[in-house]
């Protein structure tokens, strides 16, 4: 008797001390990563009972039905940045159905343990940014559904085994800034046919660059593998590499010319920088000055003694004015050809023309990498008369675009916007034609060449996506720009609306028509356009759209001329719906113009540090929060938008792009991230996301990370 109640005591005893008979099997593994961790370095533990029975709403965890099974099992750990100091338990691998671990930007000390790999459902494994240390065990390609693998910024040594070929579902592998050392393992990067971000940079790795690596056609962002200790030649076959992919090879020992075929083209100087033994494009050093400067080649000074002696001064002259002669025979040969090739085909006769938008009538709005098309005489001659004294002429700038100054003065206008770089005006000229005046400033008549020499440089841009400037006036008090009126608003207005709502038009198709139409209008800017033109602000409001919605880029090219007219400020404001007569009389008079801030939002990191030159990359990076915000329906402004109490305000995201990572990160649904006007198009998944992953690219925080915007506007075609 006294046995059963000290056996009865006992009972009692572990059923009121011990969890494992209340808490699910689930609950009783996440308790081990309880215990792992020294509590006092953090209160993430703070609502996991012991005595619950259910650990789905403990803070970190998320739960999910499944199907086989009445209760919610656990498939998500997420404690990242919890300063959780402590080890990664081996019984999180009982967790079956877990499929994300999300434990990065914490004091995680110790090996990763083998048996976490027994979790067959875990396709991500955040473990980046800890103090792990050991191998990358082999047998983690047993995690048949693993995609994301980062466990960068930890303190993880040895080889890469060739086993990683297994893991034939991985996307991304991250293992920088950790010691791993030997050889890049070759023959596995075929296999790898999802792999679409590889980072090995900030290591110890040596020798060669495996020539297979050049086989990852899906490879996007960038290629990194800087910081390290390889040497030897860059493969050619890394030119086979999509458009798309940067290269990072700073800082290692390589040697030999940098190839020039396929993606090598896009690359700039510092992918290269810091390899003293490499040469030629795009470094300045040259492979011919390498080869001069080399012990093997280097004569002595008593071969230059006797090949001097063998010339006589004479000889050596004669032999030099004949190359001369030579040289400047050929060369007027092949510029003749040039120039009859170029009036037979009566227009620009350079390849590719059509990947950039160009090819209208005759070639005039071709794209030329290498060149430009030929200016009309005629029209030369109109621009040539234009520049003329500065005391208040109208100057056409396209030759089939012509009205007197008159007529200018007679017409209506209205307000159709203003900011920063001036006032915008519809006016209607007598023939019922509308144009858009844009009124610049009052100062700067001092500087009345530099106004015509960038105003002629903006009027030689021809393009079916980019707004064409028709005619200037300049006048000491007075500075126009007249070009054409594009009729349907600009994408703020679409996708925000009168109201905050987006237009109903907006369906993907017109949105991956504007997409594509606006990266043409831009990568024109960049390529082809003279002197390469950087536009500086692209945002929404800059993208006009017709009738038919074909995208349009405008205010490319103000920047440097509000610089140049310093613009006076008045008090007066007109009203945007009144009609005024005219420009010159006073009748609209200057407005106090403040430059907004709420287009932060869309520049690049670099952008918003004072004193910063402006950037073709600074125009990719804005490029891609647009296309961001085509896909959400979110806006990055930094304020709210709403035109009456009782309007649906547009939902806005102080920062984007941070928004759009953390959602691809934590693997959120695709459902919580786009437009919701766009769910109901589900053939157009896939194209959602290879817009996303190149938005994601455009905004890169390194600029030279970021491709090029032909880059962006050949693959955004693709799709």
């Amino acid at each position: 008797m006294i046995l059963l109640s000290l056996l009865l005591h006992l009972l009692l005893h572990l059923l009121n001390t011990s969890p494992s008979l209340s808490l699910s099997p689930d609950g009783i593994a996440l308790l081990s990563l309880k215990s792992a961790v020294d509590h006092s370095s953090s209160s993430a533990f703070s609502d996991w009972n012991d005595n619950d029975t259910d650990p789905c709403h403990w803070s970190g965890i998320s739960c999910m039905n499944i199907s086989d099974s009445s209760t919610s099992r656990v498939v998500g750990i997420s404690l990242a940045g919890k300063h959780l100091r402590g080890y990664i338990p081996s019984e999180l691998g009982s967790l079956i159905y877990l499929r994300r671990l999300n434990l990065h930007n914490n004091e995680l000390y110790g090996s990763i343990p083998t048996q976490l790999f027994n979790a067959t459902s875990l396709h991500s494994i955040f473990l980046y940014g800890n103090n792990l240390s050991g191998t990358l065990p082999p047998s983690i390609c047993k995690l048949p559904k693993l995609q994301n693998l980062d466990l960068s910024m930890n303190s993880l040594s040895g080889t890469l085994s060739p086993d990683l070929n297994k893991c034939k579902q991985l996307q991304r592998l991250i293992l920088s800034a950790n010691n791993f050392s030997g050889e890049i393992p070759g023959d596995i990067w075929p296999e790898l046919t999802n792999l679409a971000q590889l980072d090995l940079s900030a290591n110890e790795f040596s020798g060669e660059i495996p020539k297979d690596i050049g086989e990852l056609k899906s490879l996007s962002g960038t290629l990194n593998l800087s910081f390290n200790h390889l040497s030897g030649q860059i493969p050619n076959s890394l030119g086979n590499l999509p458009v798309t992919v940067s290269l990072d090879l700073r800082n290692n020992d390589f040697s030999g010319e940098i190839p020039q075929s396929g993606s090598f083209s896009n690359q700039g100087p510092t992918a290269f920088l810091n390899n003293p033994k490499l040469c030629g494009f795009p470094l300045q050093k040259t492979c011919k000055d390498t080869d001069e400067n080399s012990p093997g080649t280097r004569k002595s000074p008593e071969n230059n003694a006797d090949s001097r002696r063998g010339l006589s001064t004479g000889l050596i002259v004669l032999i030099s004015v004949a190359d001369a002669a030579s040289v400047a025979f050929i060369g007027l040969v092949l510029v003749y050809l040039y120039w009859k090739k170029k009036d037979s085909e009566g227009g620009c006769s350079c390849t590719g023309n059509a990947k950039l938008g160009g090819g209208s009538v005759k070639g005039k709005s071709c794209c030329c990498i290498t060149g430009f098309p030929k200016e009309d005489d005629s029209e030369a001659e109109g621009n040539e008369r234009g520049e003329g004294k500065g005391d208040g002429e109208l100057v056409a700038i396209d030759k089939g675009f012509s009205f007197e100054l008159d007529e200018l003065l007679r017409a209506s206008a209205y307000v159709l916007g203003k900011s920063g770089l001036g006032i915008v005006y519809k006016v209607v000229l007598g023939n019922g034609v509308p144009v858009a005046v844009r009124r610049l400033g009052e100062g700067g008549e001092q500087r009345y060449k530099e106004f015509v020499t960038e105003v002629q440089a903006m009027g030689k841009v021809k393009h079916p996506n980019v707004v064409k400037l028709r005619a200037y006036y300049w006048a000491p008090d007075e500075k126009l720009l007249i070009s054409d009126f594009v009729n349907n608003g600009s994408l703020a207005d679409a996708l925000r609306g009168r109201n905050g709502q987006p237009s109903p038009s907006l369906t993907w198709s017109t949105r991956i028509k504007i997409a594509k139409g606006a990266a043409r209008g831009l990568a024109y800017l960049h390529e082809c356009s003279p002197r390469k033109l950087v536009h500086g602000d692209v945002k929404p409001s800059n993208i006009l759209l017709d009738s038919s919605f074909t995208p349009y880029i405008s205010d490319f090219g103000l920047t440097r001329l509000i610089t140049i007219t310093a613009a006076s400020a008045s008090s007066n404001e007109p009203s945007s719906s009144s009609a005024a007569g005219g420009f010159l009389g006073g009748a609209l008079p200057y407005t106090s113009i403040k430059p907004s801030d709420r287009s932060n939002g869309y520049k690049a990191p670099e952008a918003r540090l004072p004193g910063g030159r402006p950037t073709q990359k600074w125009d990719v990076y804005s490029f891609g929060v647009v296309l961001m915000e085509l896909l959400t329906g979110k806006s990055p402004d930094s304020s709210p938008l709403s035109s009456s109490s009782t309007s649906t305000v547009v939902v806005e995201v102080p920062d984007l792009v941070k928004w759009v990572r953390k959602g691809f990160e934590e693997e959120t649904p695709l459902s919580d991230m786009v437009d919701p006007m766009l769910l109901q198009e589900v053939h157009a998944k896939q194209q959602v996301l290879s817009v996303f992953h190149l938005a994601l690219a455009c905004t890169e925080g390194d600029p030279e990370v970021r491709p090029r915007m032909k880059n962006v506007s050949e693959n955004i075609d693709k799709i």
